[in-house]
């Protein structure tokens, strides 16, 4: 009997559990716990709580199918319009995770090397649009490259090293375009190539070195072979 009058007990906990997802305010607004499905399927879509038609608090979004792993969540606040968010793969690796505002990416993004929790890249947005520093990293830690953007446009330095954190080159961006001096070095820092850009072309005199000493110069544009 005492096992029958819990199972009953459980069961209308249940059922109240049950009536009370999905449900509406008096004004049609969408209002406590909400869940969806996949069509023609049983597998979670999104889950998370209303009140009164606003998203408040964690809301996980599911994979099709992975059953019980969320492919992301969304984290929101009252008090400010940016929402956290966070994605994942199927087993539940984190993949990256930055603020939104609406559709578009506002603030800082940061993405992490696959199976693992240390950090690949970081960047900044401004309206969905890429601003300011760019940054990848090797699992290591070191710094692999750095580029800088100015209104979604490369603007500024872009420097690329090597995994023990030797320089490897240097380029120069004006609003996307390749324009200033340029820099290769070889494995081991040495200089092996300067020379300059103009609107993404080489430009001025470019020159070559071999243990430290110039071996060759080349002055671009080069010239036009004259037809016959």
């Amino acid at each position: 009997m005492r096992f029958l009058f819990l199972f009953i007990i459980f069961i209308i906990s249940a059922s109240g559990f049950t009536q009370n997802v999905n449900q509406f305010d008096e004004n049609g607004k969408r209002h406590g716990l909400w869940q969806k499905t996949f069509p023609k399927s049983k597998q979670l879509r999104y889950e998370g709580t209303f009140e009164h038609g606003e998203e408040v608090g964690l809301f996980k979004f599911y994979f099709e199918d992975v059953k019980n792993q969320h492919a992301a969540t969304k984290l929101f606040s009252k008090n400010s319009d940016s929402v956290a968010i966070k994605y994942y793969t199927p087993k539940g690796e984190l993949v990256s995770e930055g603020f939104m505002i609406g559709e578009k990416r506002e603030g800082k993004w940061v993405y992490y090397h696959k199976g693992s929790d240390k950090i690949m890249m970081t960047e900044f947005y401004v309206n969905d649009k890429l601003e300011g520093p760019s940054i990848t990293f090797f699992e290591n830690g070191r710094i692999a490259g750095e580029l800088n953007y100015k209104n979604g446009k490369l603007h500024g330095k872009e420097k690329t090293y090597s995994e023990h954190g030797v320089p490897l080159k240097e380029f120069n961006y004006v609003d996307g375009k390749l324009n200033g001096p340029v820099t290769y070095y070889d494995v081991e820092g040495n200089v092996t190539i300067t020379g300059q850009y103009k609107n993404n072309l080489q430009d001025g005199v470019w020159k070559y070195y071999r243990n430290g000493k110039v071996y060759e110069e080349r002055k671009y544009p080069l010239p036009q072979p004259t037809r016959k």
